[in-house]
């Protein structure tokens, strides 16, 4: 057991590392529009996914998705909106908005926590009050300071908290929704690419290293998702939790140190709302952890002889 959730903090960390450093190979494709490599994107992990589903034996898990009308119309929304993000990501990261994508992936907590007060009746404590208090907060100064929403980061907030909402609910795994996201996808990118003008399109008339570049948007997008997928089978949901937050540090410290966007005095003043929204979270949610642990432990006690 010990064993499994060593190997289970590894997993989580590799995931969570690698979603972090995802924007350094977006930023390194900037030279194609973000569409075309959504597209690629789309394809290389739908035959990935594919190929896994064959060797991982989750053909029937797949057709089960396929056979149910419903199940299959909640995906086509979780498609939707799986596109929506990753679209704005890579337009995020290619047009030097890394912060407000940053920003986005921090409020998405706050954003689930609203998700699950209005369609899973869970009921806000103090601490978590205060918190998404603090996050209109941070939208409110965004609005008041520069004039308008914080489309960037919202988008990205919404969509991904909307499409952890819908898959909640179907309770499909990670690599058949993924099978059955991209699928749904895929007619799309192969037409766009095969209607836009983009030098590109032809991969014989590309460089390898281009062509290698593209093919890796398949593993860019798959090797993560793996990774997260073997975690969260060895380690709680709660510890996952924990992890969240490298993500959107990692593009932080990127976006400032590395690719130098601009961080101003009231851009920072968001993000200190924002970081003080969270911090109150994982020390709730340390708390909880500590007093389930001690209730457990008390109540063996009691059942020894």
């Amino acid at each position: 057991m010990q064993t499994s959730s060593r190997s289970g903090v590894f997993y989580a960390l590799s995931a969570f590392v690698l979603w972090a450093i995802t924007p350094i190979y977006f930023k390194e494709m900037s030279f194609l529009p973000a569409t075309e490599i959504l597209s690629h994107r789309i394809i290389w992990s739908c035959l990935i996914v594919l190929v896994l589903i064959l060797i991982l034996g989750y053909g029937k898990a797949l057709k089960a998705v396929i056979q149910s009308p419903k199940t299959l119309m909640a995906m086509a929304v979780s498609t939707v909106l799986i596109a929506i993000n990753w679209g704005t990501f890579i337009w995020a990261v290619q047009n030097d908005q890394m912060l407000s994508a940053s920003l986005g992936y921090y409020i998405n907590p706050l954003i689930s926590i609203l998700l699950g007060v209005i369609f899973f009746k869970d009921k806000l404590d103090r601490v978590r009050k205060v918190a998404v208090l603090l996050c209109f907060g941070a939208v409110a100064f965004e609005v008041i300071k520069f004039g308008s929403l914080p489309w960037v980061a919202l988008s990205l907030a919404i969509s991904f908290g909307f499409y952890g909402l819908v898959r909640k609910k179907v309770a499909v795994d990670s690599f058949t929704g993924m099978a059955v996201e991209t699928g749904i996808l895929l007619p799309f990118s192969l037409i766009y690419l095969m209607l836009t003008n983009s030098s590109s399109v032809n991969i014989f008339d590309n460089s390898t290293t281009t062509n290698l570049l593209l093919f890796a948007a398949g593993p860019v997008t798959m090797i993560p998702l793996m990774c997260f997928a073997a975690a969260a089978n060895r380690v709680s949901m709660v510890t996952l939790g924990f992890f969240q937050y490298i993500g959107p540090t990692g593009m932080f410290i990127l976006a400032v140190f590395l690719y130098s966007e601009p961080l101003s005095i009231d851009k920072l003043i968001t993000f200190i709302l924002i970081w003080a929204a969270l911090t109150m979270l994982v020390f709730d949610s340390i708390r909880r952890l500590r007093n389930t642990r001690a209730k457990n432990v008390l109540q063996k006690s009691q059942e020894t002889p």
